[in-house]
């Protein structure tokens, strides 16, 4: 989805000379994580406010160059590197570049987010599942076939958890009851982490079990 609609220009990058003090006033003024910087028209990067706060007031921010931080964006990048390059420089600010280094604006955390809940795995109705299984023994080939045969609708899946060579598997389902696709994961060696009121598996087992118990008791 495109993006460009969403840069906003109303605050520019402060300058490489200008005082600590200045970008103290300015992060008084604004909830943003980090300000960015530019010398003579270039964008050089970003202060944060935890950074600036222990500086100098009289001083340039010139003088401390270690502390600018170059992330940034293209205008042509997509929603989900954005989304990435915001964990990854933990910030809720991001610049935007033009193919040629030109400073456009910057995104807004909020913003990109909220284009997140707009997918279809969190707007349309559905089971959230959560499957786990061998790294090596998985395949989103064989989960979507899992799904389908069932007559269900895969919405969207992610890894959300890799551990001990175990790769646990986020799911979206919408379009039919949860239980028949958890059966069937069952049957393939998949482990449900996370299930669904539906999952009738475990409430058999008590059930059996407490026969099993009655019938050794008589």
């Amino acid at each position: 989805m495109p993006l460009q609609q969403y840069i906003i220009n109303d605050i520019k990058p402060l300058n490489i000379h200008d005082k600590v003090s200045d970008f103290k006033l300015l992060f008084n003024e604004l909830t943003y994580s980090h300000i960015p910087v530019e010398n003579d028209g270039v964008y050089l990067g970003c202060v944060s406010e935890t950074d600036v706060h222990c500086f100098d007031n009289s001083k340039e921010i010139s003088e401390f160059n270690y502390a600018i931080e170059g992330f940034f964006v293209r205008s042509f990048t997509t929603w989900l590197d954005v989304l990435e390059a915001f964990a990854q420089n933990s910030c809720n600010i991001m610049p935007v570049l033009n193919e040629q280094n030109t400073y456009l604006g910057y995104y807004e955390l909020n913003d990109i987010i909220g284009l997140f809940n707009e997918t279809p795995f969190f707007a349309e109705p559905g089971g959230i599942l959560i499957i786990e299984k061998g790294i090596n023994d998985y395949s989103f080939s064989e989960i979507s076939q899992i799904i389908e045969s069932n007559d269900a609708k895969l919405l969207g899946a992610f890894i959300s958890k890799i551990e001990s060579d175990v790769a646990q598997i986020t799911l979206k389902i919408g379009n039919a009851g949860l239980n028949d696709v958890m059966q069937t994961f069952r049957r393939y060696s998949y482990n449900i982490v996370s299930g669904h009121e539906e999952d009738t598996y475990i409430e058999n087992l008590k059930e059996r079990s407490e026969y099993l118990k009655k019938y050794l008791n008589i």
